[in-house]
Order: C-alpha cells, then sequence, then structure tokens
C-alpha cells in the first residue's frame, strides 16, 4: 500500500489548539452552547495523539468548574448555561484526562445525575424531563467514572435500556424507537458498564452493524444513508464491545477515514472535501484508535476515554 494517504498528526494537533483560540469564528460561534462538550472531543482527541501537554491543564480545569453549578450539581455547556448530564459527562471526562477528579464534590454531582432518574429506570437529560436512551448512558458512565453507581437503581436502568431492543438486534432512543448506530452505541455501553452484555443478540446486531459499511468503505447510520466520518466510532465501538469487529473492512474504512483530512489545515469533515470540525476530527481519530492505527493511543470503547485513564481511574480504587 505504498499510495497509502497518512495521518496528519501535526496538523490536526495544531487545528485544536488553534480552533480554541479563535473564539469569534464560525465554528465558535455554533459550537457556543456545546463548549463544553467540544472541549472533550477536541482534549481527548489530543491525548489520542499523545500531546496533551499542548494545552495549559490549569486553566482548561479553571473553565471546566466556571460552568459548574454548585446548587444543583451538574454543568452546563458553557459558562452561565443551564446543567444537563450531557454536558456534566463532558465535564467528568475532561476532568478524568487531567486526573483532576480532585476539584469536584463527586457526591453532589453523582447526586445531580442520580437525581434524574425515573421510575421505569429511564433517565432525564434536565430537569426539563426529556427521555433518551443517550441519558441513559450518559448517566451510567458518570456514576461509574465517580464510582458512585450504587446511587441508582442499576438494575432498573439496564431494564429500560433492553425494552428499547428491536428486532433487528438494535436499539431505538425509546420502546419502539428505530435502531440506529448512535442510540446503538449508548445502549449496548450501558449494558457494557453494568456488565449485562448478554442481553444482546452478537450475531444478530454485529450483522446490522456490519451492513452499516458502504461501498466507499465508510459506515452509516442507518439503512440508506451515506457514509459519516462520525459513524466510525459510534459503529466500531458497538463492534468492538460485541467482539464482532472483524466483520468489516477495516482497510477500507482506514482509508475512508485518511481521505476525509484536510491535510494542510488540519481536521477531518464527515465526508471527503468538507468542510472539517472539531466533531468529526474526534470521531475519526476515535475509529482508527479503535483500529489500532499507529501512533494513536488506544481508546476505551464503553468509556469514549484512552484506555490509560480508564486503567488508573478502575485499577487505582
Amino acid at each position: 500500500m505504498a499510495d497509502e494517504v497518512e495521518l496528519a498528526a501535526d496538523q490536526h494537533v495544531r487545528y485544536i489548539v488553534t480552533v480554541e483560540k479563535k473564539k469569534d469564528s464560525f465554528e465558535s460561534l455554533v459550537m457556543e452552547h456545546i463548549r463544553l462538550n467540544g472541549a472533550y472531543w477536541g482534549l481527548t482527541t489530543l491525548d489520542l495523539l499523545h500531546k496533551l501537554h499542548a494545552v495549559d491543564a490549569a486553566e482548561v480545569v479553571d473553565w471546566i468548574m466556571s460552568c459548574y453549578h454548585p446548587e444543583s450539581g451538574g454543568f452546563g455547556g458553557n459558562v452561565g448555561h443551564d446543567p444537563h448530564v450531557l454536558y456534566t459527562l463532558s465535564a467528568v471526562q475532561v476532568l478524568c484526562l487531567f486526573d483532576r477528579l480532585d476539584v469536584l464534590d463527586v457526591d453532589k454531582v453523582a447526586d445531580y445525575v442520580a437525581g434524574l432518574q425515573n421510575k421505569d429506570g429511564s433517565f432525564s437529560g434536565d430537569i426539563w424531563g426529556e427521555v433518551d436512551t443517550r441519558f441513559s448512558y450518559i448517566a451510567l458512565c458518570t456514576l461509574s467514572l465517580l464510582h458512585r453507581l450504587h446511587k441508582i437503581d442499576v438494575q432498573k436502568a439496564v431494564d429500560f435500556v433492553v425494552s428499547c431492543k428491536n428486532l433487528d438486534g438494535g436499539f431505538g432512543a425509546m420502546p419502539g424507537g428505530e435502531s440506529h448506530a448512535g442510540q446503538i452505541f449508548c445502549c449496548v455501553g450501558a449494558l457494557a458498564i453494568t456488565g449485562s452484555l448478554h442481553h444482546i443478540d452478537r450475531d444478530l446486531l454485529g450483522w446490522w452493524l456490519c451492513e452499516r459499511q458502504c461501498k466507499d468503505g465508510g459506515l452509516n447510520g442507518r439503512p440508506e444513508k451515506l457514509a459519516d466520518v462520525c459513524y466510525s466510532w459510534w459503529v466500531l465501538s458497538s463492534l468492538v464491545m460485541i467482539d464482532r469487529v472483524h466483520w468489516i473492512d477495516k482497510e477500507k474504512l482506514t482509508k475512508f477515514i485518511l481521505n476525509c483530512q484536510d491535510k494542510e489545515n488540519g481536521g477531518i469533515s464527515d465526508r471527503p472535501d468538507n468542510a472539517v470540525d472539531i466533531y468529526h476530527t474526534y470521531f475519526g481519530i476515535a475509529g482508527l484508535s479503535l483500529m489500532e492505527y499507529p501512533g494513536v493511543k488506544p481508546l476505551d470503547p464503553a468509556y469514549a476515554l484512552p484506555l490509560h485513564v480508564v486503567n488508573r481511574i478502575f485499577l487505582k480504587k
């Protein structure tokens, strides 16, 4: 494979570091309400590329804590924004990257997440009550990273996720919802974290997931959709967790991801020749990590954090 495109790692690092500084750019404006998610995507990418030291850790931790709501225990997507479990998980994940969970009132944060569990075992995203299997995964992931799963009814949480399983082996956002690769990651991740993967028909789900590979080598999220780099993570991580990742053509997928790079200015787009963004840059490199691409650190498929970070959290205790 002499003509193989290579990963432009240095350019991606430069892209991530500069995006963070351009506060008036289009990307910064459209991402203002989810800046904490953006911090997680960008910083985890830097860690995967062995370059987390390119940012000032103390500065990042201070900014993260400026998004904290001490009265509720949750985090907002940016300073002054309302708390939500989505941003709370991103905050916890970034603090895990820097090994700085010590700055948290862990029980207060855990109580915020646990307080969003509903009677049927599902979770709301915030006080306004939207229910979705994404929030089940987010709650279980956050509480597990904080060693506080005992604060919720784990069995009920598992039962709700299992109730969202479909006849095709996949999972939807709620019972009866259409199978979608993003929701499947959330449900498989939730079941992995709780030691409940026995509820999954691995061959049936594995078949549905490997059918997501398109002729161009990329993966899509549902039948009849175009390939998109971000599904390199949502689909692959699920396949890794159910031990069926060998069912897809890794070489073709690697080529697809590498062809979505802006090799001069850095960043990865959803499809070749489209505009790059921080979200697809992270999930593209995350996909390469799951395929053991040289020079990229391994990523844990359930916690979506570098393996060395997850090992530090769970082997230290």
